[in-house]
């Protein structure tokens, strides 16, 4: 894991350096040949975060899944009766998610969170990110973040799962993680009904995670 996270560090910073702070991900799909102990936030299973809350829900409807990475979380909703579409800015992580997940009804799709189709403003009864937004540089993350309310149709839900960011300590990441005041602001417009924040059994002790989520 050192060496995996070693090479993710110097992906990233080399991405930035060359003002393309997002390409790392590509480079490291690509780079992992389908090799999944090369993508440290995949471990074939769904988040656990996301199974604790969608097996609460009686409510299906269409989902849309922001940065899907090796899609176990799309799979996971599809397998729980949601119309899923699943996106993520690196194409060979889409192809590599379709061969995993090939009997899936998901539509897997290479997309930018910062150029999305229009017609899919008000489109989701549930919109799902994952980690996303703390992998991402600040200055990325400010134009990325706004981008996920506006998706959610009225009465749907937006869900959001990081590393939650409990004092002022400057973090060297990717991860980054996030304040409350930030996560907060991702669902201007929307009603937040939770912000939780949780341990995961495989978490260093100062790991800490948050489970936001709203209500269109």
């Amino acid at each position: 894991m050192d060496e995996v996270r070693e090479k993710l560090l110097s992906m990233s910073e080399a991405a930035s350096e060359a003002g393309m702070p997002l390409a790392w991900f590509e480079e490291l799909y690509s780079t992992a040949d389908r090799d999944g102990d090369w993508i440290p936030w995949s471990d074939g299973r769904p988040n656990p975060l996301v199974v604790e809350w969608i097996v609460g829900q009686q409510d299906f409807g269409r989902a849309l899944v922001v940065g899907c990475g090796l899609g176990e979380d799309a799979a996971f909703l599809d397998q729980r009766g949601w119309d899923v579409t699943a996106f993520d800015l690196s194409p060979t992580a889409i192809e590599w998610a379709k061969e995993m997940f090939s009997e899936s009804k998901v539509n897997w799709l290479s997309a930018d969170l910062l150029d999305l189709p229009e017609e899919w403003n008000s489109s989701f009864d549930l919109v799902l990110e994952v980690h996303i937004l703390q992998a991402i540089p600040e200055s990325v993350r400010m134009q990325a973040s706004p981008k996920l309310a506006p998706l959610v149709r009225e009465g749907g839900n937006l869900v959001c799962i990081g590393r939650y960011q409990a004092d002022e300590e400057a973090v060297e990441g990717p991860p980054w993680p996030l304040s409350k005041t930030f996560i907060e602001s991702v669902g201007k417009g929307l009603s937040l009904e939770s912000l939780e924040i949780h341990s995961l059994p495989d978490d260093e002790p100062d790991v800490s995670r948050f489970r936001a989520v709203w209500r269109g």
